[in-house]
Formats: structure tokens, C-alpha cells, sequence
């Protein structure tokens, strides 16, 4: 075991606390609101898995075998990676797709390799999952945007599109890989052992997955107490040692944890503040995505799920918000299922409804002609849901003290706000 604290060298400097000129929290003094964050999963290895309501979720898929004939009832093309994925309640396409590329799919007899082979109604599939393949992180000269930094903490400005831990499809380019670059660490092997990520208490965007890989002597722990989600830009909090990861973990379970997001939306709450109180549990068509629906606490895999709001500008004649967000608990994805069951998808979140499509819907009828071209060319950008984590406070693991970070969102999520905003801007009226 290679500890953190031991090799990372840092440079001295001191907490950044920006405050945003554009936003204004909830008050002069804001108050937070309590968090939870997952139980800690001591494992890098990558493998997600959901289950159906009526099975026990698997903890390994190594060796489970698939001898099936594609349904006569079935038409038009299927893929052949994505139809395994479903008669194998749980596991990962991106797992089928190894199973595939390692020559262990058979269609009519004969091997598939390719991922997107088309099956007809009346193939016969025969397919063996393959056995996890260990992971690696290497360390990388990554730029990081250290917001602050001492011998027990890291606090780390996230950009957009980086992933924090590596997975399959994602080994490089990690924001671990630029950790273990900064603090002069070596490559990180991964336990061999599946992680299920839909577990109790799983923050939003968040869980502990990279503390603690194999218990070889080649396994270091970077100390990734929680995580953003690859699109989501913000704050972010790394321990350098084994005290500070179980103080900091601690935290995080008994909703201590200091954290605001905000977001750009596809349209406006009909309430300008208010608390969302709906269990978030898996969506059964779509493993990728959770959902809300209301009286499934406890049922089927469902759990409650609180989220507050609050409308802090009402962009664009109404077609946009800004929305400030405080979590009462933590889950997968909890702000996206959150506002698409509100009916205001986050702006650019394909896979909650935030669309390009619905975002030009909602803001082409309240924009002036003239300004058709620019709203056009806005949202043929939108890349990624627009949330960013932009408060982040703490007990330091140490000292005690106190510490709270605010970071202000990246330039594409500031270029986005102007625009709306120059469509129209107004305050919303306030109930407090």
C-alpha cells in the first residue's frame, strides 16, 4: 500500500471562495441543507449493473452462458450487443461488447464479433460473458484546476466531459490519472471484483468507488471520496490519507456535507421554489437512466429521493431557468430524474429529455425574429446537461475547521446564460 500523503507533493496556497456575480444564492448568509452520500464500494473495477424487480441482483456475470433464438414476434433491426444486454437482466453493454469482441458470441453456429451485427426473428444466439478484465490507471500530465490544496485535502475544479475514475471505454484522460500524475504515484491496478453502482445511499452523480483497489502491494488509494457525473462541471473533494477519507466519508453519510448545484433548464417550475419529495429508482427500459415515480419507495428498487429548488432568474420569456439546487438525500442522477419528472428537463441532457429538439420548441416562440439564427447556433452547442456543482463546504479532516469553496460555472455554461439572457431576464417573485 503506497498512502497518498506520503508522496504528494503540493504546493502551498489557500482556499478559493468565489462568489458568483451573477447568482445570488438564497441570501447574504445562504443556509445549507444536509446531504448523503453512498455507503463506500472499496473497488475500482467498472461493471454497472440493474436489476428487475422480481431478481436478486448478480455480483459477478464472469461465465454466464445465453443459448436463446430471437423471437419470431420480434421486427425491424436488432442489434445484436444491445438484444444479449437484454436477456441478461442487469448487466452492462459495454460488458456484452467485450463478450463479443473476445470472439465468445456465436449467431447460427458461426462467431460474431462485431458489436452491431443485426439479428433477424429466428437467429440462434449462443453467448459466454467473459471474465472482468482488470483495470488500469495510469498517471498522465493532465492540467487540473486545484481550487485548494494541503497535506490531508485535495479540492479540484472538475471541467465538463471528464470522467473521475477510470472504466471500460474510458481508461484515459481520467481525472484519477491526472491525481496520481500530480502527486507522483504509481499506476493503479484494479481489483478483478464487480462493483454494483445502484446501491443505498448513492449521492447525486456521486459514489466512492476508487478508494482502495487489490490489497496487492501495487494498489494505492487516491482517496475519490464522491464524483460528478462526466458532464457535470464543479467541486469536488480528494483525501490524501486514510484519516481524511473516512472523516470526509463520514461526513457525506451523516449529511453534513455542504453542497449547492445549479442548472439551466428546459422551461420554468411552476412553483418558484419548492422541495421535490419522489422515490428515484431504476428505469426498466433504459439502464442508463433512473426515474421518478411517485409511491414506489421501497418497491422495486425505488428510494426516496428529496430535492429542493429554488428559481433564481427566469430566462428567455420563460423558455429557460437557472436553478439553484440543495439535496435533501443523495441518489444516481437525482437533480436529471428530479427535473424531468418536474416537466424541466436540464438543457442539453439527451438522456432526460433535455433535447435539442425541446430546448428550440420552448425558446423559438419567445424569441425575436431577428435573433432566430443566433438561438439556432446556441443550441446546435449544447453538449451536455447544464449542471455544475458551485458550492462545496466541509469539516477539514484535521483541523476542524470549517471550509467552504464556491466556484463559479465554466465559459460554455456562462456563454449559454448570457445568451438566454439577452433574449430576457426576469427575477422571480419571491415567497420568502
Amino acid at each position: 500500500m503506497v498512502p497518498l500523503y506520503t508522496c504528494c507533493p503540493f504546493p502551498s496556497s489557500k482556499a478559493l471562495q468565489i462568489s458568483p456575480s451573477f447568482l445570488l444564492l438564497s441570501s447574504r448568509n445562504p443556509k445549507f441543507l444536509p446531504f448523503t452520500i453512498s455507503r463506500i464500494l472499496r473497488a475500482i473495477s467498472i461493471s454497472t449493473s440493474a436489476a428487475k424487480h422480481e431478481e436478486p441482483i448478480r455480483t459477478s456475470y464472469a461465465g454466464v452462458q445465453l443459448e436463446e433464438t430471437v423471437d419470431e414476434t420480434k421486427e425491424g433491426k436488432l442489434r445484436l450487443d444491445s438484444w444479449i444486454s437484454s436477456r441478461i437482466q442487469g448487466i452492462s453493454r459495454a460488458r456484452v461488447q467485450s463478450s463479443i469482441k473476445s470472439g465468445l458470441v456465436k449467431v447460427n453456429g458461426r462467431v460474431v464479433d462485431k458489436v452491431s451485427h443485426s439479428l433477424r426473428a429466428g437467429d440462434k444466439v449462443n453467448c459466454v460473458i467473459s471474465d472482468l478484465q482488470p483495470l488500469k490507471a495510469e498517471p498522465e500530465d493532465i492540467p487540473l484546476d486545484i481550487v485548494f490544496e494541503d497535506d490531508h485535502v485535495l479540492v479540484v475544479n472538475k471541467p465538463s466531459h471528464m470522467v473521475v475514475h477510470p472504466a471500460p471505454g474510458n481508461a484515459n484522460g481520467t481525472l484519477v490519472n491526472g491525481i496520481l500524475h500530480h502527486c507522483s504515484l504509481p499506476t493503479v491496478a484494479s481489483s478483478e471484483k464487480e462493483v454494483l453502482f445502484d446501491t443505498e445511499d448513492m449521492s447525486d452523480d456521486e459514489q466512492d468507488i476508487f478508494h482502495g483497489a487489490s490489497a496487492g502491494p501495487a494498489s494505492v488509494r487516491p482517496g475519490i471520496v464522491h464524483r460528478l457525473d462526466k458532464g457535470t462541471s464543479g467541486l469536488l473533494v480528494v483525501a490524501k490519507d486514510e484519516h481524511s477519507h473516512a472523516h470526509l466519508s463520514e461526513q457525506f453519510k451523516q449529511h453534513t456535507i455542504q453542497r449547492v448545484y445549479i442548472s439551466l433548464t428546459c422551461g420554468v417550475p411552476s412553483a418558484s421554489a419548492g422541495c421535490v419529495d419522489i422515490p428515484i429508482g431504476r428505469d426498466s427500459n433504459n439502464r442508463i437512466r433512473m426515474v421518478a415515480v411517485p409511491g414506489l419507495s421501497h418497491h422495486g428498487r425505488a428510494r426516496h429521493a428529496a430535492s429542493r429548488y429554488k428559481v433564481i432568474e427566469v430566462l428567455a420569456g420563460g423558455g429557460s431557468a437557472l436553478v439553484q439546487w440543495r439535496l435533501e438525500t443523495g441518489r444516481t442522477h437525482q437533480i436529471r430524474a428530479h427535473a424531468k419528472y418536474m416537466g424541466i428537463p436540464l438543457l442539453g441532457d439527451e438522456v432526460y429529455g433535455g433535447t435539442k429538439n425541446m430546448a428550440l420548441s420552448l425558446l423559438r416562440p419567445r424569441t425575436p425574429p431577428y435573433y432566430n439564427d443566433e438561438l439556432s447556433r446556441l443550441v446546435s452547442r449544447l453538449e451536455r446537461p447544464y449542471l455544475h456543482a458551485l458550492v462545496l463546504g466541509f469539516e477539514h479532516p484535521h483541523s476542524g475547521e470549517k471550509m467552504r469553496f464556491s466556484c463559479p460555472p465554466p465559459p460554455d455554461f456562462g456563454e449559454i446564460l448570457n445568451h438566454l439572457r439577452k433574449i430576457g431576464i426576469e427575477k422571480p417573485i419571491s415567497k420568502e
